[in-house]
């Protein structure tokens, strides 16, 4: 059946797809080994079991895992693809070191990938979908006296994850999880440095799901979750590194 538009009070309202927060802890049936191994070491990245720096030795892992050293090598390789492990010669494959470089250039991506899919999904967004993104908003209003920069970016990559899950385009909600993994290992928080930031941050959320209820059009979205997530790098960049600062502008950076 097809969704209901936001502004519709559906008789039953629809379930949203759970946020994604990194791979599952169990692969999918019928997975192969270098998947196994992939979502294995990324879970493990991304909750900092292996700390940056961190050598990965294949026949432990693979020992570990119950598999050939293959699979695992392979499981490797495309973590070093997305930047999250290192080759070095006469060494192996090290957790990647964290420098703000790596963690500038994730979160222009992922300000590019999840604007648009939040655009995309706009128009499939329920009444129900918005309320519950507005209940998790109210959470992020509620830490603020009493602020948790890792609870807070939890309920924030949940509200997003609310807006973005019913994306139709697949291959574009991989690269935004994707992205969202590789923030978790180069960032615990960025609202550890700019905790002041975070309360602008739920005044954005609520105008943003104003201006989707409001039928607004993809462009304008994506323009609007794109300045948001400007905003919180450039208030980062501004307290860490002055002089790179950039002007919010809508059309770079993300906050995590």
């Amino acid at each position: 059946m097809a969704p209901h538009p936001v502004n519709a009070s559906p008789d039953a309202p629809a379930r949203t797809p759970a946020p994604r927060s990194g791979p599952p802890t169990d692969p999918p049936a019928g997975a192969g080994k270098s998947e196994q191994a992939y979502r294995w070491l990324r879970e493990r990245l991304a909750g900092e079991r292996y700390a940056p720096g961190h050598r990965l030795v294949l026949g432990t892992i693979a020992d570990e895992l119950d598999m050939s050293v293959v699979p695992v090598r392979e499981a490797i390789r495309r973590l070093e693809a997305e930047g999250l492990v290192t080759f070095e010669r006469h060494v192996g494959a090290r957790v990647s070191l964290i420098d703000d470089t790596q963690y500038r250039h994730s979160m222009e991506t992922l300000a590019m990938l999840e604007g648009a899919a939040t655009a995309l999904a706009a128009p499939h967004l329920t009444a129900e979908h918005v309320a519950q993104a507005r209940r998790v908003n109210r959470r992020l209003v509620e830490q603020l006296d009493d602020f948790d920069p890792r609870l807070f970016t939890s309920l924030n990559h949940r509200f997003h994850a609310v807006l973005f899950a019913v994306c139709p385009n697949p291959r574009l909600l991989a690269l935004v999880d994707a992205e969202w993994a590789r923030l978790g290992h180069l960032r615990d928080s960025t609202f550890t440095f700019v905790p002041d930031r975070a309360r602008e941050s739920v005044r954005e959320h609520e105008a943003l799901l104003d201006l989707i209820v409001s039928g607004a059009s993809p462009a304008d979205v994506e323009r609007a979750a794109r300045a948001h997530r400007s905003a919180t790098l450039a208030a980062y960049l501004a307290r860490e590194h002055p002089d790179e600062a950039p002007v919010p502008t809508g059309a770079t950076s993300p906050e995590r």
